[in-house]
């Protein structure tokens, strides 16, 4: 089953997220169609702004409109944050569109050069960006978060909890929609982390990811089980190792894993979808 189809085969966006947050929604790149392997289409942003401008009420508008504007001469760097940050909170919390929210907000984390700054927003876009279904949306984010994340590299160049964020967004953002290269960009800051600490099970686990997207089954098998091994209780290796047994063809141990996830998640609805993905295997 596609990333689409199974979207369109659950009722109910809570559902939808516990689906990618379990990871079982990111098709392996060689079972991908060549349109989503392609080259993806640009997203704009500012004119995403303006489209959704649009929906805005009157007050928001004029809302809008002072935030905009509200940088004068002085200390610019930090009234852009300051605006930056207010635009942030605009789109957050008064319109409710998540776009314009990280655009800003990255915004300021770049201005104020804040490593705690620059990480909650590339973690917040990274976090995002596993269920976004636009390829154009999909890959701008990849880029904001990447850029965010080797940033915060910058200040903090040990830190290898960013370099599992920086690989985790070519992995889930810009291996899903450029080619194999784009993969293997992810798995290279991965190694790196867990070639200093075989025991990192946030990089181990991205690895065994970036094995099932780029049809490295064997490899990711093997990262995925050291991660249950390690955390038996780890539904989202549990749900990918299910999703790579499958993908290679080894119907048993898919059907297998499966079940430990129903068993885990402990959920109908989850256990319903599920179902339906062990009777396509059998």
């Amino acid at each position: 089953m596609s990333k689409k189809q199974l979207i369109i085969s659950i009722a109910g966006l809570a559902l939808v997220v516990l689906l990618f947050k379990f990871g079982s929604t990111i098709a392996p790149k060689s079972k991908m169609p060549p349109a989503v392997m392609s080259k993806a289409k640009s997203f704009d942003i500012l004119k995403y702004i303006d489209e959704e401008k649009k929906h805005l009420t009157a007050d928001q508008i004029v809302k809008l409109g002072k935030l905009e504007n509200s940088v004068t001469r002085g200390d610019v760097n930090s009234q852009l944050i300051t605006a930056n940050t207010q635009l942030a909170n605009f789109w957050k919390d008064s319109a409710r569109v998540f776009e314009p929210y990280v655009y800003y907000l990255s915004e300021a984390a770049k201005l104020d050069k804040s490593e705690k700054n620059l990480t909650f927003a590339a973690q917040l876009i990274l976090d995002n960006l596993r269920a976004e279904q636009d390829d154009a949306k999909l890959n701008w984010k990849a880029a904001q978060a990447i850029a965010l994340f080797e940033k915060a590299i910058e200040l903090d160049p040990n830190n290898d909890d960013l370099k599992v964020g920086l690989g985790s967004c070519y992995i889930l953002g810009k291996g899903r929609v450029g080619g194999p290269e784009e993969t293997m960009k992810g798995i290279q800051q991965l190694l790196s982390v867990v070639r200093k600490d075989s025991n990192n099970m946030k990089a181990q686990m991205m690895l065994g990811v970036g094995g099932y997207v780029s049809g490295q089954y064997d490899k990711a098998i093997e990262r995925l089980q050291k991660v249950i091994k390690a955390q038996p209780d780890n539904v989202e290796a549990v749900a990918f190792l299910a999703d790579t047994y499958a993908a290679k063809g080894d119907k048993a141990e898919a059907i297998k894993w499966y079940n430990v996830s129903k068993r885990l998640v402990n959920d109908p609805h989850y256990s319903q979808e599920v179902d339906e993905r062990i009777k396509t295997l059998r």
